[in-house]
């Protein structure tokens, strides 16, 4: 009914061009809203007083204009003027029963749209370092960055999700000499384990794996290994060079060949869990990207030779420099070290360049609320590159904090201390997992309550979501047990019967349904949709309780059955998108 009430009034502003009153190029988009007070109506529409001072009108004056152009419709009873020039819409209460045939007719096509109109968006998201696996810390973006991607697809998006793979940088590193180091304890060596190394038992599991494979084909003694290594912090060194010490001499004593197979090792075990995992966890991607890809093909030389060549970088102090602070970030950059190593940040120039040479319209990255500082240096670097930074959309996503009752659980990639993604699905089941990490906005601090998620009961929202739609699976299943006879089209000729408070309530929001999609899908805000389904839900419930579905009165029935049928279309839909299932029995 909304897109009804826009193109009524986009025809009364055709007539008043065609009149004069108004020019072609004055008019904006055209935006309808939802009164929140029903004494207002259904909806209203500040057209009037956008438009009041091009026309030299007064708004309410300008208003009365549009109302007289308006076109008649049976759907719309009146149409008022209210406060400064609002232009409020009454919708004819039998009109509102028809999103019943809508829903039912459209199936699971309901509530999506052609508003992207094919553009081409990529969604990159959880692109954790593959030195460990995932922890309930990466399930919040996880979760967030699939439905923002189901939800753009849903509104007519061309969406690709991918995730960037760091497999060329120092934490890769410390992971490899760490896997390396515990394969030397399978070797016999007896020595103490770094204190900035990977400590988890998934860096033991993996160098167990490689020791059976070659037995002993890499190991060295450990006093060759630690001779000439910077003391560690324990013993009152530098823990950064006491790992970085160890790092050379791994890459020393291995070789080029033997190193780059271990470092191998540790990355593909790691990669290989991640997947499976956010595969486990309803998280696919279109393309996995690879940052060591872009030292091969020379993008990031490529990259830094484009901002040299447009006055963008300088020699500082045996360092190179982007100056990214004449583009709005707060200081220089640099981009090459002194010791001609390039920077994370230079790999991530090259990424983004490479991201747009490969067409996307828009791109969206979903990233840990800590890279907040992140974002100005990335703008800068797409705008030096000749790019328009404002393709960017940086989401910034709070990890969620995990409670076992009172006591916080400290997550740890490096000390082997956390959850992981795995252990959690296990624990409370994907359901429960991916609807609480989208109940509140991305960037809003959650604890995640393991106790609510895993309980039945109306506390749990998506067990009440899902209670609802199970409930209407009874009905159905009711009405087949009792042998009742079923007119589905004499139930949609007589919806007008509806009429009780609970019924009114269900079919209106019904038809916001896709209105709900749409803004969850453009303001990036899968939280809305959540919402929405736990209040459906909630209406569902109450009229359950309140009323029966399968009376005598045939035409009755069978409009409370179309009802609850439209009701069970839109929760399944809506569940779909955020990647929950929908239980026929509970």
């Amino acid at each position: 009914m909304k897109q009804k009430v826009v193109a009524l009034l986009q025809k009364a502003v055709e007539v008043l061009i065609e009149q004069s009153v108004l020019q072609s190029e004055w008019i904006p988009d055209i935006s309808v809203e939802r009164t929140r007070d029903a004494q207002h109506g259904d909806f209203a529409c500040n057209l009037a007083m956008m438009l009041a001072k091009s026309a030299k009108k007064s708004p309410r004056q300008l208003a009365e204009v549009i109302i007289a152009a308006l076109p008649e419709d049976a759907n719309v009873e009146k149409v008022e003027i209210a406060g400064p020039g609002f232009i409020n819409f009454f919708v004819n209460p039998n009109a509102q029963h028809e999103i019943i045939a809508d829903v039912l007719r459209l199936g699971s096509s309901f509530g999506k749209s052609d508003v992207g109109a094919g553009q081409k968006i990529q969604v990159e998201f959880v692109s954790a370092n593959p030195t460990g696996p995932l922890h309930v810390g990466h399930g919040r973006g996880a979760v967030y960055g699939s439905v923002i991607s189901e939800l753009l697809r849903a509104v007519g998006y061309d969406v690709a999700n991918e995730y960037y793979v760091n497999d060329a940088g120092r934490q890769m590193d410390i992971l490899a000499t760490s896997v390396w180091l515990r394969y030397l304890e399978c070797c016999g060596q007896t020595f103490q384990f770094p204190s900035n190394g990977y400590k988890g038992a998934y860096v033991k599991d993996i160098a167990r794996q490689f020791f059976d494979r070659i037995n002993r084909d890499f190991c060295f003694v450990a006093t060759e290994v630690f001779d000439g290594v910077p003391v560690d912090e324990p013993q009152g060194g530098d823990k950064e060079q006491h790992i970085d010490g160890l790092i050379t001499k791994a890459q020393a004593l291995l070789g080029r060949e033997r190193y780059a197979q271990i470092f191998q090792e540790g990355l593909t075990a790691i990669l290989a869990d991640i997947r499976e995992d956010l595969s486990a966890f309803g998280v696919d991607y279109q393309h996995w990207f690879f940052e060591s890809l872009l030292v091969e093909d020379g993008s990031i030389e490529d990259a830094l030779g484009r901002l040299d060549k447009a006055g963008h970088l300088y020699q500082k102090e045996g360092a190179t420099w982007f100056a990214s602070s004449a583009l709005g970030d707060e200081k220089d950059r640099v981009v090459v070290r002194e010791n001609g190593q390039t920077t994370y940040f230079a790999s991530d120039i090259a990424y983004h360049m490479n991201k747009l040479d490969r067409g996307f319209e828009r791109i969206i990255n979903v990233w840990g609320a800590d890279h907040h500082g992140y974002i100005p240096r990335v703008r800068a670097a797409m705008t030096a590159l000749g790019a328009d930074s404002a393709k960017l959309d940086v989401l910034l996503v709070q990890f969620a904090v995990l409670y076992r009752g009172d006591e916080k659980v400290q997550m740890s990639t490096r000390s082997g201390d956390f959850v992981t993604l795995r252990h959690l699905c296990d624990e409370v089941g994907l359901d429960a997992a991916r609807f609480f990490y989208v109940m509140r906005k991305s960037d809003q601090h959650m604890d995640f309550d393991l106790k609510l998620a895993t309980s039945k009961t109306n506390d749990n929202p998506v067990f009440y979501v899902q209670y609802a739609y199970a409930r209407i699976c009874s009905v159905l299943r009711q009405l087949e047990e009792k042998g009742l006879s079923r007119n589905s089209q004499q139930g949609l000729d007589n919806s007008a019967l509806l009429s009780t408070d609970h019924e009114v309530s269900l079919v209106g929001l019904l038809a916001q349904y896709p209105e709900v999609v749409e803004r969850s899908a453009l303001k990036y805000e899968p939280h809305h949709l959540v919402h929405f389904l736990r209040d459906l839900a909630n209406y569902f419930h109450t009229y359950y309780n309140a009323e029966q579905f399968l009376v005598e009165d045939a035409k009755l029935r069978d409009a409370r059955v179309s009802l609850i049928e439209a009701v069970q279309q839109c929760l399944t839909n809506g569940l779909v998108l955020l990647g929950v299932s929908s239980p026929e029995i509970m």
